[in-house]
């Protein structure tokens, strides 16, 4: 098996990044999701709420951010010093919020522009716990940006065949695999495989990390990630084929288990 992609969030629901190598941090990849959206509760907007976010291009600096997108002048972000920070959770019903730091007027209403309702961008300067205790099988601790879960999300490309053969039988077009928004792709699994990895240790190059359980997977996936148009697949199709639960899942957790760098190509092994 080996590394074929690497992908990153800056802001959370914003387009992706493609990396050939990165950072890992006990909390991620090295710039991944430590900027969110927030409306005026401290919640998080994500793709879930607004399409809009797909068009959002923004670009990790030393410092700071910079945001892009398609008819706007583009906007220098710096990290934020100092300031109250704002009590943020990525979802309404977490229970832990985090004290985030606001990024300021200039970035507000560049992003409340952007997506036609008033929002504010927060940074999470510390990641910390917002993921109660003994809410998920493999507790994150404060291992964890403004991710939804778990830090880190590997995707199978043997899978994602397996997905588009399904839905090439039932008449549908294939999706590619920005739809699951991963932030580390493998090639040369079988298919599936990565179900029976839960609670192993996964090694990629050098570093090592814990697969944690199956993603279940929301609206975000029927959402075409250079349009922001909407549809029905392909949870319709995972409906069929992949509910466990009441969950629809494709792709894996994962938790690091040590820092370093990995990069594309880079051997995947799982222990155990």
């Amino acid at each position: 098996m080996r590394l074929s992609g690497i992908h990153t969030y800056p802001v959370k629901g914003c387009h992706r990044l493609d990396h050939d190598d990165a950072r890992v941090q006990p909390w991620g990849l090295a710039g991944d999701r430590r900027w969110m959206v927030v409306d005026a509760a401290g919640v998080g907007v994500t793709q879930r709420e607004s399409t809009r976010l797909v068009a959002l291009r923004a670009t990790v600096r030393d410092g700071g951010l910079l945001l892009r997108a398609p008819g706007r002048p583009d906007l220098d972000v710096p990290e934020p010093a100092g300031g109250a920070p704002v009590a943020a959770r990525t979802f309404r019903n977490r229970k832990l919020p985090v004290p985030a730091l606001p990024a300021g007027p200039a970035a507000d209403g560049w992003l409340s522009g952007l997506l036609g309702r008033p929002v504010r961008l927060v940074w999470l300067a510390e990641p910390t716990r917002h993921i109660a205790e003994g809410d998920r099988e493999y507790d994150t601790g404060d291992q964890v940006s403004f991710a939804d879960a778990y830090p880190l999300l590997l995707a199978s490309t043997a899978s994602l065949a397996a997905l588009n053969d399904w839905l090439a039988e039932a008449g549908e077009e294939a999706v590619p695999m920005s739809r699951f928004r991963p932030n580390l792709v493998v090639d040369g699994a079988p298919a599936w495989a990565e179900d029976g990895w839960a609670g192993r240790p996964l090694w990629i190059g050098g570093v090592r990390f814990r697969a944690a359980g199956r993603c279940d997977r929301c609206v975000v996936t029927t959402t075409d990630q250079e349009t922001g148009v909407r549809g029905k697949e392909p949870l319709r199709t995972l409906a069929r084929y992949r509910k466990v639960e009441q969950k629809l899942l494709f792709g894996l957790h994962l938790l690091p288990a040590a820092t370093g760098t990995v990069a594309v190509g880079d051997a995947v092994r799982v222990d155990g």
